[in-house]
């Protein structure tokens, strides 16, 4: 999740902007309602048979691999090893639910290996291009990934995965509003021009808030550990905003693809997610051992 949509990156085409777009390019009705009905499945998995929600999470990274390997094909001729390390990625999520980061590991490991034996057959042009982004997706993505996984066993997983969420959603919608209403100094223009400290500082006001009310109230944890759990959220999710607009800056795309009216591709709400993830489980791990 982004806080601001940026514009499309200097070299590339500028796209005709829909009729009814927010002050931060967004179609603002197409994305609320977009984000609603994601929220409705997740919570729907969550509260029926929790296991599901690995289900969303293997999809939704096999749908994002997907669509980086397109772009990456599209904008710079890179091959990402696809077979590989879609298989691969499904084997890390999936195996992280019995055998927990051992069995994301190994299916990583695993991956990487098959990867350089897929790229065989190509010859030696852009081999080293291909594997290297082909370990790099496979490790952006379901490794990543692997870790939201993680969370749902414990017999508290609907409040650890709920915990991940709502923190990365708050940070996202306190951005938002913040950067829309009072955004002045950007961040990184160079990287995200619409992305202002005034947003970020609303999104470290409502992650933190949001993770001092998720851990006391839906977790055995503290107050104090909630504040921290929200702060670091914020900080990683900003830091993934960036990681994939430079990605897509580097590219000269705007979106990594189309699939969500509103904001753009699976990927591009995958982007703060993902890292998100990865603290959310050491954090919590920490805070309130399973």
């Amino acid at each position: 999740m982004s806080e601001e949509r940026e514009d499309a990156a200097d070299s590339a085409e500028p796209a005709e902007k829909p009729a009814k777009a927010s002050r931060a390019g967004r179609n603002l009705p197409a994305a609320i309602g977009v984000g609603v009905a994601l929220g409705a499945v997740i919570l729907v998995s969550l509260f029926t048979v929790r296991f599901l929600f690995i289900g969303i999470i293997a999809a939704a990274i096999a749908v994002g691999t997907y669509e980086l390997a397109g772009a990456l094909r599209r904008a710079a001729n890179i091959r990402i090893a696809l077979v590989p390390v879609l298989a691969g990625g499904q084997a890390m999520i999936w195996l992280a639910w019995p055998f927990g980061r051992e069995g994301a590991l190994t299916a990583f490991v695993l991956t990487v290996l098959a990867c350089l034996l897929w790229r065989l057959r190509g010859g030696a042009d852009g081999y080293l291009r291909d594997v290297g982004a082909s370990v790099f997706a496979a490790a952006y993505l379901p490794l990543f990934g692997a870790f939201a996984a993680m969370l749902v066993p414990p017999g508290d997983g609907v409040g650890r995965v709920l915990a991940f969420m709502i923190g990365v959603v708050a940070s996202d919608t306190g951005g938002y509003i913040a950067g829309v209403l009072k955004g002045k100094h950007p961040m990184a223009p160079t990287i995200s021009p619409k992305k202002t400290w005034e947003g970020f500082a609303g999104s470290m006001l409502a992650g933190v808030l949001a993770g001092a009310l998720t851990l006391t109230l839906l977790l055995e944890g503290q107050a104090w550990q909630g504040v921290l759990f929200g702060a670091a959220i914020v900080c990683v999710a900003t830091l993934g905003d960036l990681v994939e607009s430079l990605i897509k800056r580097d590219l000269g795309i705007k979106d990594m693809g189309n699939l969500l009216p509103g904001h753009g591709g699976l990927m591009d709400r995958l982007d703060s997610l993902l890292p998100s993830a990865v603290v959310s489980w050491l954090l919590l791990s920490a805070f309130v051992p399973a």
